[in-house]
């Protein structure tokens, strides 16, 4: 199109002189980084592309999830706790959950300095939410005597002690060869 003839729009077009300038700085430096920067980054992906890294991707041929319904803020945080199974709940919810798991939790420590220390723990949570205003249910957990929990634990363990000696004597009686009678054989 001619210098001399005016677009549609009423405008007529004006030859840039020299490089090109950023819109915002008036630089000509920064809008040939950017320009650099863009041709990078489309080299980058088409060399993906052609190795083969987008092919196996998970999801793909699958519709995107939620395209095409209202723009959601915490759409990353509503993913994460979908996707790592994260439970939120009310603290008094949260106590009586801990309270029906501590024994099983007990049970897995070794030593009673930490059997001592886990009740220990939890009695102050506990103390620490009957401080603070409700929310949720009401709090019905109460805290734990610690030496009722300690005797519960020795005799846990005991019990254990003794089921998995039977059971290693079960294992080391299968074990041992058979002796068969003399008398049942004959020469």
């Amino acid at each position: 199109m001619p210098e001399s003839e005016d677009r549609p729009g009423g405008q007529s077009e004006v030859p840039q002189r020299g490089p090109a300038r950023d819109a915002r700085t008036g630089g000509a430096a920064a809008a040939n980084r950017i320009n650099q920067q863009t041709k990078w980054v489309d080299l980058q992906v088409k060399q993906a592309i052609e190795r083969g890294e987008f092919d196996d991707l998970p999801g793909a041929g699958k519709p995107i999830t939620g395209l095409g319904t209202q723009h959601d803020a915490d759409w990353w945080l509503k993913q994460l706790v979908e996707r790592e199974h994260i439970t939120v709940l009310p603290l008094s919810v949260q106590l009586r959950k801990e309270d029906a798991e501590l024994d099983d939790q007990l049970d897995r420590l070794a030593s009673e300095d930490e059997v001592r220390r886990t009740v220990e723990e939890f009695n102050a949570r506990v103390i620490a939410a009957r401080y603070r205003l409700p929310e949720g249910p009401p709090l019905i957990t109460m805290p734990r005597d610690l030496e009722e929990s300690l005797t519960a634990w020795r005799v846990r363990r005991e019990e254990r002690r003794r089921h998995q000696d039977q059971m290693r004597r079960r294992l080391a009686e299968e074990d041992r060869p058979r002796r068969r009678d003399r008398w049942f054989r004959r020469r």
